[in-house]
């Protein structure tokens, strides 16, 4: 009978030592397949292309106080991340003038065609369309003045991911300029402390931040610091803020 000890008790220390290490992946946050951290609040699904028509919008004079507030000039080459049906797609093209360049991305082929379609209706000479990825705009390396997200970032699946392919894309005086609303992501928005959290932990810090009524909320500015992190030293951001 002595003999079935050992056995039992070098089962209890691997069941034991099983335990341990579950409970310490469990403090570990969750990553993808390459990676980076999941999100650790939810993400907002995609609802629509348009959230308002463009008459109304024009009436409050959204798209040219956020090109103004974002710095966006004549001769810039700028993207337009998850740029829908197209509303500042064209404005853009129209402010940048024939010596700058607009590239504008969508996520949904069937979105990203119809926008196609209408730069070619408009005959809309500097603008690229192209499909973007969930994970990763592709964007060429050291291109663009301004990179402009609006009201889109709470949809991003994996925005690390995301952000950290973004980052190489802005020139060495480029920035990254968020609007959206302050208010939960699962509401399609995201709060400005979240958004800050989020973006230093891919290496942007805020230069500035500004209130935004006619685009429905804030307008949001961010430059790259420092070297770009590892994906396995990024750690996610929490609902309020805070790291987890």
């Amino acid at each position: 009978m002595r003999r079935a000890a050992a056995p039992v008790c070098l089962a209890v220390l691997i069941a034991l030592s099983a335990c341990g290490s579950k409970a310490h992946t469990a403090d570990a946050p969750a990553r993808n397949k390459d990676g980076f951290p999941l999100p650790s609040r939810p993400v907002a699904t995609i609802i629509s292309d348009g959230w308002s028509t463009e008459g109304a919008r024009d009436k409050l004079d959204e798209a040219r106080a956020v090109m103004d507030k974002a710095g966006v000039k004549s001769g810039m080459t700028v993207a337009d991340i998850g740029a829908g049906e197209g509303y500042y797609t064209v404005r853009l093209a129209k402010r940048v003038g024939i010596e700058g360049r607009v590239l504008a991305e969508d996520i949904i082929p069937a979105v990203r065609d119809g926008l196609a379609e209408r730069v070619a209706r408009e005959q809309l000479d500097n603008v690229s369309v192209r499909l973007g990825d969930p994970a990763n705009p592709r964007l060429p390396p050291g291109s663009f003045d301004r990179v402009l997200m609006v009201h889109m970032y709470h949809e991003i699946q994996q925005p690390y991911e995301f952000l950290w392919n973004l980052r190489p894309a802005l020139k060495p005086d480029g920035t990254l300029v968020v609007v959206d609303a302050d208010r939960p992501t699962n509401r399609h928005g995201t709060p400005p402390v979240l958004l800050d959290c989020e973006l230093r932990a891919a290496g942007f810090v805020r230069v500035s931040q500004q209130q935004m009524p006619s685009a429905g909320g804030y307008l949001a500015v961010f430059k790259t610091v420092g070297p770009r992190p590892l994906p396995q030293a990024i750690r996610p951001c929490d609902a309020a803020g805070g790291t987890s």
